[in-house]
């Protein structure tokens, strides 16, 4: 199947595709260093820098489109519409794409924040839009930890598939739905809502067609792949430049010795109150905190060998599931900022594959005649 990469960054939906045997055929971002690392791993041709509104008539006809899309603020379309207005953003060259070439799947990756900003508003606006376009979606928050990446990062992932029976998931496992209550399956199946009518924020699990949705609060799934410590994929040998132990003496001489986890996090020094990052010192028997394009996060201080240093951008790319090398083309600062931004290839490949490889589950309903247009497939 071909393939395209909408906001492709560095690659990690790339990297999913190539292993799931994808063929990609266009890729876009408007970030010049983002596209430099591409080039370099992936081939000259593989990528056009730009923006893509002004590329939309230049994508090829494709089967599968994927993209870790920006967050932006919509418009109000008005006070009595539960939904917003996407003219002018990002988000609407997605659906200008789904619109005109109808791939049969698409993949779409963001911050799990996403299901609660502005009280679910924000996700709303999305559902509607894209349920409105003839696919089933389904989308699930995840977690990097799950993956074998020592790193707590929340994600949620978008799907939709032309076609496929309505009470089919793809992101529920058998063992979990052999965990959930027949009230609970039952409520799954049969209380589908209208998505412009809903109101709060949205459950970490869901689906919806034709502006219609439901949604359970289900975690994020565990153990796809042994759970890994933060000390497990550190460097063995460091240079001086990444080293702030004396400076970092000063700081702990007025910090509390904390020595607790937090979601997995090892904190064992804090300045002041509360956990803020640029005042905490990590530990690395746990995992490490989100990694994020923010410079000030690049200097965050963890305790390793009796020292004290930030991470290197080797360990980053680690953190992120990428090859060690993956961003030599540019700055080590530049890195920091680009495996920040990036999507861990691991969490969307499995995403990728439960649904490229029908890997599904039945979602029994009380009432089978209520979506008979699309049980007919």
């Amino acid at each position: 199947m071909r393939a395209i990469e909408m906001f492709a960054g560095i690659g990690g939906f790339r990297i999913a595709s190539d292993n799931i045997g994808l063929d990609t055929v266009w890729a876009n971002d408007i970030n010049e260093k983002a596209v430099k690392v591409y080039r370099n791993r992936f081939g000259n041709d593989d990528i056009v820098q730009g923006d893509i509104n002004e590329l939309l008539d230049k994508i090829p006809a494709h089967d599968v489109l994927t993209g870790g899309f920006p967050c932006q603020p919509f418009s109000r379309a008005g006070k009595k519409m539960g939904v917003d207005d996407i003219r002018g953003t990002l988000f609407e060259s997605i659906v200008n794409v789904l619109k005109t070439h109808q791939p049969q799947y698409f993949f779409l990756e963001n911050v799990n924040s996403l299901l609660f900003l502005d009280n679910g508003r924000h996700f709303r606006t999305i559902l509607f839009a894209l349920s409105s376009l003839g696919y089933k979606i389904e989308w699930r928050v995840f977690n990097a930890v799950a993956f074998g990446l020592p790193q707590q990062r929340l994600r949620v992932i978008i799907s939709g598939c032309r076609g496929g029976r309505k009470l089919e998931s793809f992101f529920i496992t058998e063992q979990e739905l052999a965990m959930l209550t027949q009230k609970e399956k039952n409520d799954i199946a049969d209380k589908w809502r209208n998505i412009e009518a809903s109101k709060g924020k949205f459950p970490q699990w869901g689906m919806a067609y034709e502006g219609q949705y439901t949604s359970f609060d289900i975690e994020p799934i565990r153990n796809v792949a042994p759970e890994r410590k933060l000390k497990d994929i550190l460097e063995t040998t460091v240079g001086s430049e990444f080293d702030f132990t004396e400076n970092t003496k000063e700081r702990i001489s007025k910090s509390e010795f904390i020595d607790k986890f937090y979601n997995g996090v090892h904190i064992l020094y804090n300045q002041g109150h509360g956990a803020r990052m640029g005042y905490t010192i990590f530990g690395t028997d746990g995992v490490s905190p989100t990694l994020t394009a923010s410079a000030s996060r690049h200097y965050e201080r963890y305790e390793i060998d009796g020292k004290y240093r930030r991470l290197t951008n080797v360990e980053y790319a680690r953190l992120q599931g990428f090859p060690d090398d993956h961003c030599n083309a540019v700055s080590v600062y530049d890195q920091y900022k680009l495996y920040g931004n990036a999507v861990p290839p691991q969490l969307v490949e499995y995403a990728m594959r439960r649904v490229l490889e029908h890997k599904v589950v039945k979602i029994e309903s009380n009432n089978q005649d209520l979506f008979s247009n699309l049980e007919a497939s």
